[in-house]
C-alpha cells in the first residue's frame, strides 16, 4: 500500500520515522511518500519537502512567510492528486494539516465523481484540549481515524464530542526505554534524533561520563525565545548551589554554541549537545521548559521544576485563564491528572521562586519523593512502550478491510 505522511517539524519527524518502521513490518510491500525530515527519509520515505522550510512558528513568522507556507501547502495538494496515496498519515502540525485533511476530503475525482482522494488517519492527535477546540468541527469531518499518544485525549474526544479515537500509548516511552537498552559510550538518541553541527561540541570540556559531582540538568527550550526569556533566570536560580552541583545546559539541535554564550556570563556551567537524554540519565534534578522535555524528564525519573518565562507576563497570564483550556502546561501534570511538578509559568517564573522549588526537590529537599512517587503514576496511565507498533497494526488492519484484503 502506498502511505503519504506529512510532519511539520522536529519531534513528528522523529515519531514518524518509527511509524515507518513499524508499517514496514505490518506491510512489507508498503511504499512512503510525503513532507517530514531527515529521519523519516532514512526509513525510505520518499521526501517532498523538508519541514525545515515550512517551520514558522508565532503569528509574525507565519505572516511574514505566507507566502511560502502556501506554496508549500500547493505543491502538497498536487503531489497528492497525481501520487494517489491509499492513506493519507498526518503527523501533529494542524494548522497545516488541518487544512490537507480538508483537501483530501473534498477532492473529487474528475472522471468517476467520487468524492475523498484517500481515507485521513490522524497520528498524535492535535492538541485542540489545550485551545482552538472549535477545529473539532473540521477534525470530525474531514479525518476518517484518530491516534492518540496521551490518555487523557479519550475523554475529551470521545466523551465531550462524541468523536471515536484510539488511544495507542506514547511514542516517548519507547523512545526512553530503548535509549535505555541500548546506552554505551558511544550511543546517543535513538535514531539520531538530536543529531546536528553541533553535536560533538561541548564547551568547557564536559564530560557526562564523569559522575564524581551530581548534575543539575537546564533544559530551556528549542527555540531562540525560549533560551533568551528562561536561560538566564534558571542560571541566576541555580547558581546558590554550584559548590556541590554542575550546571549542565542541554543544547538545542540549530542553537549556534555562540548564542548560549550571550547568557553565561561568569556562570559556571557547561553545554552538551546530542545527549539529552544522557544528560537525564545523570542528573540529579532538572529545570525545564515546557514541552515533550517535562515528559522525557518525568521518565528518567528525575525531579524537575517547569519554568516557562514569557514577556509582559501578567498580562500573558491574565490572557491565559480565557484562552487555555487544561488546567497545567506540562505533560506530566496534564497525563497525572494533578500537579506532580511545580509549573512557574508568566508571571510566576522568577528567580527567587525557581531556586525555591529546585531546593525542595534536590536530595533531602521536602519535594522531592512526592516528585518521585508521581512520577509513577504518570508512568502507569501512559501504559508499556509499543506505540508505533500498535498504530501500525491498527492502520494496516483498517485499510486491509476497507480494501477487503
Amino acid at each position: 500500500m502506498k502511505y503519504y505522511l506529512i510532519a511539520g517539524e522536529a519531534s513528528g519527524d522523529l515519531h514518524a520515522s518509527h511509524l515507518i518502521a513499524a508499517l514496514k513490518r505490518e506491510d512489507p510491500e508498503a511504499s512512503f511518500r510525503g513532507f517530514g525530515g531527515d529521519l523519516m527519509a532514512e526509513q525510505g520515505m520518499t521526501l517532498v519537502r523538508h519541514y525545515r522550510d515550512l517551520a514558522f512558528m508565532g503569528i509574525v513568522a507565519v505572516a511574514l512567510h505566507a507566502r511560502t507556507i502556501l506554496q508549500g501547502m500547493k505543491q502538497c495538494r498536487e503531489d497528492l492528486v497525481v501520487w494517489k496515496p491509499d492513506v493519507v498519515i498526518l503527523v501533529d502540525y494542524p494548522g497545516f494539516n488541518l487544512k490537507i485533511a480538508k483537501f483530501v476530503h473534498a477532492w473529487t475525482d474528475p472522471v468517476s465523481g467520487r468524492q475523498g482522494l484517500c481515507p485521513v488517519y490522524y497520528y498524535i492527535a492535535p492538541k485542540l484540549w489545550a485551545w482552538k477546540e472549535w477545529r473539532i468541527k473540521a477534525l470530525r469531518r474531514d479525518v476518517d481515524e484518530l491516534f492518540s499518544i496521551l490518555p487523557f485525549e479519550v475523554e475529551f474526544f470521545e466523551k465531550k464530542h462524541g468523536m471515536p479515537i484510539h488511544y495507542i500509548g506514547n511514542p516517548t516511552v519507547d523512545e526512553v526505554e530503548a535509549w535505555k537498552k541500548m546506552e554505551d559510550e558511544e550511543c546517543n538518541v535513538p535514531a539520531s534524533a538530536e543529531s546536528n553541527a553541533y553535536s560533538s561540541f561541548v564547551i568547557r570540556h564536559s564530560s557526562l561520563a564523569n559522575e564524581a559531582t551530581p548534575i543539575i540538568a537546564l533544559l530551556c527550550g528549542s527555540r531562540t525565545q525560549e533560551i533568551r526569556d528562561n536561560l538566564p533566570r534558571m542560571l541566576a536560580a541555580a547558581e546558590p548551589f554550584v559548590d556541590s552541583y554542575r550546571l549542565v545546559i542541554a543544547g538545542a539541535p540549530g542553537i549556534a554554541p555562540d548564542f548560549y554564550n550571550r547568557y553565561l556570563g561568569d556562570h559556571a556551567v557547561e553545554i552538551v549537545y546530542g545527549q539529552t537524554y544522557r544528560l537525564l540519565s545523570r542528573a540529579t534534578a532538572a529545570l525545564v521548559t515546557s514541552g515533550t522535555a517535562t515528559l522525557e524528564t518525568a521518565l528518567f525519573r528525575v525531579p524537575q521544576v517547569v519554568c516557562y518565562f514569557m514577556q509582559a507576563r501578567q498580562l500573558a497570564s491574565f490572557l491565559r485563564r480565557f484562552l487555555i483550556k487544561v488546567p497545567y502546561v506540562s505533560l506530566v501534570n496534564l497525563i497525572a491528572g494533578r500537579e506532580v511538578v511545580p509549573e512557574l509559568v508568566a508571571d510566576k517564573m522568577n528567580v527567587a521562586a525557581c531556586r525555591r522549588h529546585l531546593q525542595s526537590i534536590l536530595p533531602g529537599g521536602e519535594a522531592r519523593e512526592a516528585q518521585l512517587q508521581g512520577y509513577e503514576q504518570m508512568a502507569q496511565r501512559l501504559g508499556r512502550p509499543g506505540a508505533p507498533e500498535r498504530a501500525a497494526n491498527l492502520m494496516a488492519g483498517l485499510l486491509k478491510s476497507r480494501l477487503g484484503q
